[in-house]
């Protein structure tokens, strides 16, 4: 080879070796990041899991004591589980009833949410009308309100709804619509969101098919939302599932005393009159629906956070 020839070679071998070179040279600090990150999500997990391990090694404790020695303690036993499952408890009221009047609550707060936040979103993206920034950005303040700012005139309201005998705010349906009216500004701006992200041809090809807007609306939009209503069902369920200040306040019968009313009567004036291991117990059974609830729902959910934050 000439010269020439080699000094033409040279620049295109190097071309070649650079950026093997340079893939080399960054190899090294790409697995230390990577390795820093998996430590990282480690730690992390392991905090998170620590306190719901404390929570089962509490209610496998047959000692009724709130420090166990140990993850796994000594003498380990599901009598804690059996006792909460099938002898009465707090105010005499038997858990699986607990269970069924928390199930009817949260549910009713999930259809609720779901109806009045879709028509209110659905409003909200796709028409122009007076207030419609200030409705909005009264959502957002009644949203930093805490829970409990709303009691008062929640109580004073369904207190006045009466039929017959029956009172709206003593009944696990007043419950329901005092949680759905908590829950509906996040549900109005989540599905108002997402309905953002959906072109309005869509619809308009369905009204030239004949289709009318409420017809568009539920075959059209509604199955394209999926992910947003499952965001909605969950999150409204969990506020109706887990709160206990207004249905302490609200309810006056034990027989529709819901799960969280329970956990709360299980607390004594004292320490030594609880009964740890079944306070525990009782705390995991009450997040198994939640558990099962979320993974029923995984697959939308977390396209439903994002795309839900997409135009606002």
């Amino acid at each position: 080879m000439t010269s020439q020839e080699t000094a033409v070679a040279r620049p295109a071998e190097r071309a070649r070796v650079e950026p093997q070179v340079a893939a080399a040279l960054k190899k090294p600090s790409t697995l230390l990041s990577d390795l820093g990150a998996q430590l990282f999500l480690i730690i992390m997990s392991l905090i998170v899991l620590f306190p719901v391990a404390w929570i089962v090694a509490i209610a496998l404790d047959p000692r009724d004591i709130t420090r166990p020695d140990s993850l796994l303690p000594p003498g380990a036993s599901l009598n804690a589980f059996q006792r909460v499952l099938t002898e009465p408890l707090a105010n005499n009221v038997q858990a699986w009833q607990a269970l069924v009047n928390s199930l009817l609550v949260a549910g009713g707060t999930s259809l609720l949410a779901a109806i009045v936040g879709a028509t209110a979103g659905y409003a909200f993206s796709r028409f122009r009308f007076p207030g419609r920034q200030a409705g909005m950005l009264g959502f957002i303040v009644t949203q930093m309100m805490p829970a409990g700012a709303t009691l008062a005139p929640l109580f004073v309201l369904l207190s006045l709804v009466n039929i017959g005998d029956f009172n709206l705010r003593r009944s696990l349906i007043g419950l329901s619509v005092a949680y759905a009216s908590s829950a509906l500004p996040f549900v109005i701006w989540n599905l108002k969101g997402y309905f953002d992200t959906i072109p309005k041809d869509l619809e308009e090809a369905a009204l030239i098919d004949g289709a009318g807007p409420m017809q568009a609306f539920l075959r059209v939009i509604m199955p394209l939302s999926l992910p947003a209503f499952a965001v909605t069902i969950l999150f409204s369920f969990m506020s109706g599932w887990s709160e206990y200040l207004i249905a302490w306040t609200f309810l006056s019968d034990p027989d529709k005393f819901t799960l969280p009313m329970l956990l709360a009567g299980m607390v004594g004036q004292y320490s030594s009159e609880t009964r740890w291991s079944d306070f525990a117990a009782l705390s995991i059974v009450m997040s198994v629906p939640i558990l099962v609830l979320f993974f029923l729902l995984q697959k939308w959910i977390v396209s439903g956070l994002t795309l839900g934050g997409v135009k606002g």
